[in-house]
């Protein structure tokens, strides 16, 4: 690769990977106070220097994949299915740092070509290539996928659920790769992963150091997520899902993700 073009992508992957460290610490401070006047200016100041870096990437063409992912972005899809406003500052910061981290994919693939494709169409994402199962990665991208378009279109219902067994998979796949007879000296129940309940699977993680206490945060009714509608004790589906609960369940996901990737 020519010199010149490698210092350029260097340059190009340090400040994106800055500005996700600051979207990130945004992020926490919105989902613990989203009406704090200093971060909301905070995170204005952090989305024009987003779309500054985003222009530059894109070559100022507005088609540009990167370009208008960032503008989609901002954006929320009504029942019809047209764009209105109104996405909550904690959800456009998410969705900015998947756009951040598509730029930073696609840098990381450059060979002798232009810094970032020139085409109008995304790479794939990669946001799950800490998954050890080759063939649960596509899985779990298509149904990231699906959850952040149902969100969008307000069918809480199953984001939450979609998001909750993207969470239970990619922790079972971090359990497996420990290995059970880690797991049980770390105080695991002797029984098989694939037997372990849904909040047995979330604690041990916990407890082996797999993942920090994100969870904690995690509604109630999305811990019950697998339980049969009606059981007793659990929440079920019976009860309606709330816009709040399938945000904030998708919150504890990224968390988790960063947690299972510390390089994201």
């Amino acid at each position: 690769m020519d010199e010149s073009l490698r210092a350029q992508i260097e340059t190009y992957l340090s400040h994106l990977n800055g500005l996700i460290g600051r979207g990130r610490q945004l992020g926490e401070l919105l989902a613990a106070d989203p009406s704090s006047v200093s971060t909301m200016g905070a995170t204005r100041a952090w989305q024009e220097d987003c779309g500054i870096t985003i222009n530059q990437l894109s070559g100022g063409s507005k088609a540009h994949w990167l370009a208008r992912s960032f503008s989609q972005a901002f954006l929320m899809r009504s029942g019809d299915g047209h764009a209105v406003e109104g996405v909550t500052p904690a959800e456009i910061v998410e969705r900015l740092l998947a756009v951040l981290e598509q730029g930073v994919a696609s840098l990381s693939q450059t060979d002798n070509r232009p810094v970032i494709s020139a085409s109008s169409e995304a790479p794939p994402p990669h946001r799950f290539d800490f998954v050890r199962n080759p063939e649960l990665r596509p899985v779990v991208e298509q149904a990231y996928l699906d959850s952040r378009s149902a969100f969008e279109d307000r069918e809480y219902e199953t984001a939450l659920l979609t998001s909750c067994g993207i969470l239970e998979a990619i922790v079972t796949d971090a359990l497996e790769h420990k290995g059970l007879s880690a797991l049980i000296a770390s105080g695991a129940p002797a029984e098989k992963i694939s037997d372990w309940s849904f909040e047995t699977r979330l604690a041990v993680a916990e407890r082996a150091g797999l993942i920090r206490g994100g969870c904690a945060r995690l509604p109630g009714i999305a811990r019950a997520y697998r339980e049969p509608t009606g059981a007793a004790g659990g929440g079920g589906l019976n009860t309606k899902i709330t816009e709040r609960e399938a945000r904030q369940t998708g919150q504890v996901l990224h968390v988790v993700m960063r947690d299972l990737d510390p390089g994201r």
